[in-house]
């Protein structure tokens, strides 16, 4: 035993000065302080010096920071109950939504927090770019912040799929499929991916994997490397200021920075928690791979992708996807190593903030442009307020076990989602019709069980005014109300019009 452990152990305690009282829990923070340096770290955390004072400029990194711990509080409740397979994912995520307590309050949560995980890391890229922080020996810094940016448009991509409903499944095939296009190595992308040609419980499964694990894990490997970076370099400052020697006073980040980073906090709780209870994240039905009606669209931040594909065609693919975006990925991860010059003020730097603010006004244009186009497009709009319908509509319906019939992924297995049949067969007949009215979306426009709706008449029932050869004939020669109602023209069997008119005549 050394004789600083024989003093520490012999050493006697202090009492506290007679009438003096010890605010509560003040010895129990002094013990734990003593074996751990809390306070030590507390306060270097705190008082940091900041250049020129506190500004709400500096805001945003704090904010991506409360956002991702939001996302990983309410991604953990989410994964509870979820199950990454075919058969369960979507409906696991529609028992979340319409049966937990406060289930669609917190995926509505989770999903509103991705677009703002997306919308604070383009804002702080911003900010850094403008004021030159990149600048005075802040490469590595810069270059982790990069990866962190990928890292969340990776985190937004894999979690896009995971409901299993018609958007998610259409919008992530699209987006597998891009890779495909590049020589050599692209379908091999895809199929790494994917898991296999197609998407199913293996595509599920990695993308879960990566969204729930994976990607987290290195974000915050990242997030420790970009504050451990940041606190080795220190704040940069206003522009003004000299990247290497700050000359201007400066102000301890607590307490007046730190105010301002919880006034962002609380913006962002108010926006998050009203948004989530007044717009529930919606659901849409089950995806059905064999639905060759459905128009993919992906979420809003790969909208300008979307648009910037439809331009390059053919041989141009090459140039499109394998040339362009990753040359200016890779001016961009440069940036520090490409602007050397210590000046920091943008209007002194006019070719680097020229060519970001030429990228920037770019994305946005193509994601107005992909906006404006469906929404001038008759068809391409009617078909997409269609799947909106249908969104809603699911929406509203009552929870369904699987076992109960939750819409079938493909026609085929029509007989998992149909009733027990009885003796003489008609049941089994009306759940058949059951299913290829669910899975062709007739609900949308016709309501639940052919009731009616202002979109399209009633048609409960229809077997008193047309047999099944006549409905049958109707379907091959659609009349003029039918194509002025925008009715997609369905190729039905007999077999299929027979269980279609069985299942409307059991409607009342």
């Amino acid at each position: 035993m050394s004789a600083d452990d024989e003093h520490e152990m012999t050493e006697p305690s202090v009492p506290a000065p007679v009438g003096k009282k010890t605010a509560p829990g003040s010895a129990l923070r002094e013990w734990i302080d003593q074996r751990t340096g809390l306070n030590k770290l507390i306060r270097a955390a705190l008082d940091e010096p900041i250049p020129g004072g506190a500004r709400y400029a500096y805001i945003f990194g704090s904010g991506l920071l409360f956002v991702f711990l939001t996302q990983i509080i309410t991604g953990t409740f989410l994964a509870l109950y979820y199950v990454p397979s075919v058969d369960h994912a979507h409906t696991t995520v529609a028992y979340i939504t319409k049966q937990v307590a406060a289930g669609a309050f917190l995926r509505s949560l989770h999903v509103y927090g991705a677009s703002a995980m997306v919308i604070i890391a383009v804002l702080h890229i911003c900010q850094t770019f403008l004021y030159g922080s990149y600048k005075g020996r802040r490469e590595l810094m810069w270059l982790s912040g990069s990866i962190l940016f990928a890292l969340v448009l990776g985190m937004a991509f894999t979690g896009y799929l995971l409901p299993w409903d018609q958007k998610a499944y259409f919008a992530t095939a699209v987006g597998t499929n891009v890779p495909s296009e590049l020589p050599l190595v692209g379908n091999t992308v895809k199929i790494l991916m994917r898991g296999g040609t197609e998407l199913g419980t293996l595509t599920i499964s990695r993308f879960f994997v990566a969204h729930v694990f994976f990607i987290p894990g290195l974000m915050l490997l990242f997030i420790s490397t970009h504050l451990f970076l940041f606190r080795k370099a220190g704040p940069a400052g206003p522009p003004s200021e000299n990247p290497l020697h700050p000359g201007l006073p400066t102000e301890p980040f607590y307490p007046r920075q730190v105010i301002k980073d919880m006034l962002l906090a609380l913006v962002l709780i108010i926006i998050l928690a009203s948004l989530a209870y007044f717009y529930p994240a919606a659901l849409g039905p089950q995806a059905n791979p064999a639905d060759t009606q459905f128009l993919p669209r992906p979420e809003w931040y790969y909208r300008s992708l979307f648009q910037w594909l439809k331009y390059w065609q053919g041989n141009g693919v090459l140039i499109g996807i394998g040339v362009i975006p990753p040359l200016i990925a890779f001016l961009f991860v440069a940036v520090p190593f490409l602007d050397r010059r210590l000046e920091r003020r943008p209007w002194k730097r006019p070719v680097a903030v020229g060519l970001f603010g030429f990228v920037l006004l770019g994305i946005v244009v193509l994601e107005v442009l992909s906006y404006y186009d469906d929404a001038h497009n008759p068809t391409i709009a009617r078909q997409l307020a269609l799947q909106d319908q249908q969104a809603r509509d699911f929406m509203h319906e009552p929870f369904k076990p699987e076992m109960e019939g939750a819409p079938p992924a493909a026609l085929s297995l029509m007989a998992s989602a149909a009733p027990t049949p009885d003796p003489e067969g008609d049941s089994a007949l009306a759940g058949a019709g059951k299913a290829i009215f669910e899975s062709h979306a007739c609900m949308a426009c016709h309501g639940q069980g052919g009731a009616g709706t202002p979109l399209a008449p009633k048609i409960a029932g229809i077997g008193q005014k047309y047999n099944a050869d006549q409905l049958l004939n109707l379907f091959n020669h659609p009349t003029a109300n039918m194509d002025a109602g925008h009715m997609p023209h369905f190729q039905f069997t007999p077999d299929d019009v027979k269980a279609l008119l069985a299942y409307l005549d059991s409607q009342p």
